[in-house]
């Protein structure tokens, strides 16, 4: 053989394997999540661009939010492929078990901080999630990998290093104390593309407004141009140039944020999350993934990237209603006549069990309901001694969680369920497992919420009534009763009701079918364990509370079988039953709504 002929072969034999190389490179994955976006309110006029991908590629028509229905444990859902009870994540604000630096020295920390979020998973072994986050699993099989956008859930897709080293992080605290730095390299590629290593705050969009004034009117524009700017001019350039595929996650704000606070309502029920300034949020939540979509084109990335929109969480509007609560007829500086204030849980258990509620968000100074008093951030401590409370209460919105760390817990709930039995604003009880049956309670695992958690878990989760107001689209027009600060007619979620759970879902790309209406039902939690799928990625398991790969949705894919079931709790008090409807697709199951029949939104009859 000629040396000519044999460097020809073995040139040959080079190409053809740089193809074939080339051939099985794993796609590329941007997931955008659009924060509190409602499955029905997307369409051609609303948001073209999300309509635009579930019309061209895959339209998850029986999509499902995890409940509790917020966004920090749909976050860890997402990052994970695993319910909350491995990864402990069950609230925006949870019991951690011990005094939180991050949250000035608080036991009932508020996660959405790159602080907190530090501080939780020094105490638990150094991530306290407990499960590997899939851009960690990508970054380690040489993908480069980013996480941009709302503080909080976008440190949870990070993974626990908050070094700046690892995946790229960009949120609401970038440049400022108490943010996760930028490494020296993408601040240099910041200075150069003429934007700032400082993100910019949410101005007149972070008005929440009080009792007299109205919220904010106007979307998180310029926040969320900035992150958008960073990553069609920075990122996916740089991604491009390193020639290794990515994943990389946008974490959109809006609409949520814009929901939450908008003064388009103030006091009433409507137009409430459906008014002009909400309506305005959707529209930049899908122009920021209008000008994403079109960087991958112009980069020439399209055609091997996925694309999956995903809502962490419905949405409703807030009610402050209670005929039955003793913290309503109490008068507040900072409430309406009449109407629940922050901390209405905490007040009301307090006079039930006849026991002391201090503050934990105010050095756990007491509280005093009867002269108009509520704790500041409506979660509460209940007991003799503030340091070793019988009763924690954690406020989130639409539901709350309420824990029971000392040896008198078996005594204690069944004193407990009666008097949120006796509250109208209730509708549901769910019981940690080890406490036994509760008539008119189910159990935490009932729904998922007990498994290998590392945190405390609660010992009873509230879910609070919800009803529709009026519209033919009950989905559309929901109110729900809510712990919190914001006023009646603002926005909230949180909730076991329909609209809280049925999120929007659309993906698009070389991995999923085109034209394809999933009509299986679909959670946050297959989300992870799809695109981990679609990425080859191996990643490790400790729990056994996770989703199922969206095969279906997958180019030859076909329908699974699924069932549907209803479970009930035995009656309690005024024969009241704690009744759950969910479909199931081999053993995993998607819960719809729970509740009080009559009392959430999508569960009528018994």
């Amino acid at each position: 053989m000629t040396f000519r002929l044999r460097d020809l072969l073995v040139a040959l034999a080079l190409a053809s394997f740089g193809t074939q190389a080339a051939a099985e490179q794993p796609h590329n994955v941007v997931l955008f999540v659009a924060d509190g976006l409602r499955a029905l309110v997307v369409s051609q006029d609303t948001a073209p661009t999300m309509a635009a991908i579930g019309k061209s590629g895959v339209w998850f028509r029986n999509s499902h939010s995890l409940f509790p229905t917020f966004t920090m444990p749909n976050s860890s859902a997402l990052a994970t492929g695993h319910y909350f009870g491995d990864t402990g994540v069950f609230g925006n604000t949870l019991y951690a078990g011990f005094p939180v630096p991050g949250a000035a020295g608080g036991a009932t920390p508020f996660l959405e901080s790159d602080q907190v979020l530090g501080d939780i998973d020094e105490h638990f072994a150094g991530n306290f999630v407990n499960e590997e986050a899939l851009l960690v699993s990508a970054r380690k099989a040489g993908f480069s990998t980013a996480a941009i956008g709302k503080l909080g859930p976008v440190g949870i897709q990070a993974g626990a290093d908050r070094s700046g080293e690892q995946t790229v992080v960009v949120d609401d605290l970038t440049g400022r104390a108490g943010g996760i730095p930028l490494n020296a390299i993408l601040t240099a590629d910041l200075q150069q593309s003429g934007l700032p290593a400082e993100a910019p705050t949410r101005g007149d969009n972070g008005k929440a407004g009080n009792i007299n004034t109205p919220g904010t009117v106007i979307a998180n524009i310029e926040q969320q141009k900035y992150f958008v700017d960073v990553t069609t001019k920075v990122l996916l350039p740089r991604f491009k140039t390193a020639g290794k595929p990515f994943v990389l996650v946008f974490w959109s704000r809006d609409p949520d944020g814009s929901q939450h606070n908008q003064g388009d309502s103030l006091g009433k029920l409507s137009p409430g999350i459906n008014g002009p300034t909400s309506m305005a949020a959707i529209r930049n939540a899908d122009a920021n993934l209008a000008r994403i979509k079109a960087a991958l084109e112009t980069l020439g990335l399209d055609k091997t990237t996925d694309i999956l929109v995903v809502a962490d969480h419905g949405f409703s509007t807030i009610s402050k209603q209670s005929l039955s609560s003793p913290a309503a007829k109490t008068v507040y500086a900072d409430t309406a006549a009449g109407q629940l204030p922050p901390g209405f849980l905490a007040i009301d258990l307090a006079v039930a069990l006849d026991l002391p509620l201090f503050d934990p968000d105010s050095g756990n100074e007491p509280v005093d309901y009867r002269a108009g008093r509520h704790p500041k951030k409506a979660n509460g401590l209940l007991g003799r001694d503030a340091a070793k409370p019988d009763l924690v209460v954690a406020a989130n919105g639409g539901s709350d969680l309420l824990y029971l760390p000392n040896a008198n817990a078996g005594e204690l709930a069944p004193r407990v369920v009666q008097a949120l039995l006796a509250q109208d604003y209730v509708s549901g009880l769910f019981v940690d497992d080890s406490l036994g049956s509760i008539p008119g309670t189910l159990p935490l695992s009932a729904i998922n919420l007990q498994g290998s958690a590392l945190t405390p878990v609660p010992s009873i989760v509230v879910n609070f009534r919800s009803t529709a107001t009026g519209c033919k689209r009950q989905m559309l027009c929901a109110a729900e009763v809510a712990d919190t600060g914001l006023q009646q007619g603002q926005g909230m979620h949180g909730s076991f009701s329909r609209a809280d759970t049925y999120n929007f879902m659309a993906a698009s790309g070389p991995d999923f079918r085109q034209g394809y209406v999933d009509k299986s039902p679909v959670s946050n939690a297959d989300v992870g364990k799809t695109l981990a799928s679609i990425l080859g990625l191996d990643v490790p398991v400790k729990g056994k509370l996770a989703g199922r790969i969206l095969s279906e949705a997958m180019p030859g894919g076909k329908a699974p079988k699924c069932v549907s079931g209803t479970a009930r709790s035995a009656p309690g008090l005024y024969g009241l039953r704690t009744v759950l409807k969910y479909q199931a697709v081999g053993q995993t199951r998607y819960f719809d709504v729970a509740g009080f029949p009559g009392r959430s939104v999508g569960l009528n009859g018994k």
